[in-house]
Order: C-alpha cells, then sequence, then structure tokens
C-alpha cells in the first residue's frame, strides 16, 4: 500500500488534489461552525446549486476559466440571500429555496438547449458530485485556491471575537456598537468563495456535508465556541485525508468518499461524548 501510495504521489494532479482538499477542509470546518450555529446551515446547499448553474452559463459561452463566472455570480448570491432573508415578506429558508432551485434548474436547462457537450449526463454528474474533477486540477486553480484560502483565514482569525459576538447575540453585538450587518455579509461572502473551492472536491450537491458535518461532530464532544472551532477543523482535515487516500487507493468517487468518512466520524464523535458525560 505505501509503494503504491508513493506511486500515486509522484503525478502532479495527486499532489494538487490534497493541497486543494485539506484547505477547503479547514475553511469549510472554520465557517462551519457559524453557519450551524446561526442555523444557516442551508446556504451552503443554496449557494451550491447557484455555482452550478454559473458553470452551465460558463460552459454555454464558452469561457474555460468557469472561475470568473462562477465566483462573482455566487457572492451576489450570497449578498442577496442575507438581503431577503431579513425581508419579512420572504423569510430565510424560502429565499434559500428559490435560489437554490431555481439557479439548478436554469442551470441544467441551459446545458440542454446549448448542448456545450457531447455528454450532459456526465458533466452534470461530475459537476453535482465531484466524480473526478478534483483530480484534473490545474496549477494556476492550485495556487488560486491557496491564496482564496489564506484570505479566508486570515479574515476569521482577525474579526474572530466580532464574528463570535455575532453569531451568539446579534441583539447585544448591535447594541455595543458591532456592526452586525457587516458582518454577516463577511461571513456569506467568505462561504461563498468556499462554495466555489468546494465545487472541484466533493461536488455541488455535497457541498452541505463538507460545511456542516465536521461543526456536528465537535458539538458533540466540545461545548465551547473555540474548542468546537478547533476540533472542527482537526476532524475535517483528517476526514478530508482519509477520504482521499481512500478514493485514490480504491478508485471510488473523491466528494462521496469524503462525505462517507465525515458520517463515519459523527457517530464516532457521538459515541465518544456519550461516553464521556456518562463517566
Amino acid at each position: 500500500m505505501i509503494e503504491k501510495l508513493v506511486y500515486y504521489f509522484s503525478f502532479p494532479y495527486v499532489r494538487y488534489a490534497f493541497i486543494v482538499g485539506l484547505l477547503v477542509a479547514v475553511c469549510s470546518a472554520l465557517l462551519g461552525v457559524t453557519l450551524v450555529l446561526k442555523r444557516y446551515s442551508f446556504i451552503g446547499d443554496g449557494l451550491s446549486h447557484v455555482a452550478f448553474g454559473g458553470i452551465a452559463i460558463a460552459a454555454v459561452t464558452g469561457i474555460t476559466n468557469d472561475m470568473i463566472v462562477v465566483l462573482p455570480v455566487t457572492i451576489i448570491s450570497a449578498v442577496l440571500l442575507l438581503s431577503a432573508g431579513t425581508n419579512a415578506k420572504i423569510k430565510g429558508d424560502a429565499a434559500v429555496a428559490m435560489i437554490s432551485v431555481g439557479a439548478l434548474a436554469i442551470g441544467y436547462l441551459l446545458m440542454n438547449i446549448f448542448n456545450v457537450s457531447g455528454n450532459i449526463s456526465g458533466d452534470v454528474c461530475t459537476t453535482l458530485f465531484g466524480s473526478t474533477s478534483i483530480l484534473t486540477l490545474q496549477e494556476s486553480e492550485v495556487w488560486l485556491c491557496i491564496i482564496l484560502s489564506v484570505v479566508i483565514v486570515l479574515a476569521f482569525l482577525i474579526f474572530y471575537n466580532r464574528i463570535f459576538a455575532v453569531t451568539f447575540d446579534e441583539n447585544f453585538a448591535r447594541a455595543v456598537g458591532t456592526r452586525v450587518n457587516f458582518y454577516n455579509l463577511m461571513i456569506a461572502v467568505l462561504i461563498a468563495v468556499i462554495i466555489v473551492l468546494a465545487m472541484n472536491l466533493v461536488g455541488s450537491l455535497l457541498i452541505s456535508a463538507l460545511v456542516i458535518f465536521p461543526a456536528l461532530s465537535a458539538m458533540r464532544i466540545y461545548k465551547s465556541f473555540r474548542s468546537v472551532t478547533i476540533c472542527s477543523v482537526v476532524l475535517s482535515v483528517i476526514c478530508a485525508t482519509l477520504g482521499l487516500l481512500i478514493a485514490i487507493l480504491e478508485g471510488t468517487p473523491v466528494g462521496s468518499t469524503i462525505v462517507a468518512v465525515d458520517i463515519v466520524a459523527f457517530f464516532a464523535c457521538c459515541l465518544i461524548g456519550r461516553l464521556t458525560r456518562q463517566a
């Protein structure tokens, strides 16, 4: 097995997959705790569908680097979701449903009408489930992922106290002068960037699992925000690493394998948490 891993790691695309996989795991875990606590878990699912629509637009218009279209479209949608979520006429869950289902339907419709590929089903499956896309990463995409990941981590560390305040009590944070709307907007933009980065790793339909499972698993063991965040990041990195290794060695779909490992980790954490409370 060791010889097999050494052989596979001699290929650049395998090394690229691991770099991107670990970076996305760290970023998604950092913001995942905040999203779960603020009950914004499904915003990741909604934005992932928007990203699928952006990919369809890029394919139809012949843009080779779909990040040029997908990233700004997803960020704009995150801002719209946040604005709609605070609108009394359109509640947050309804706004997510409207934008996500609409983007998914329009994206699939465009891919069928213009038929830019001879294998629409294969393209859709790869985009939705991330079947092999992470193993076709280019060096430029890896560097873009590194830069964006550094920005996300730095933003989280610099504004940690304010994100903490906004996460637990927006009214109190607003009363002491914290710009709640600004930090909510920042969180939405950061999660939009993470969604776009994770598209190549797990696909649009499985992104929510990458964001939610590590946070929920950590909450089974720890209670404080800092402990949960640190544990979430560690679990996310471990699960991503194991998932990638299993996918490479056994030839299974990368995204589904990582999510499967996350599910096993969740039940293991539930067991550990129960045993700890009984001790």
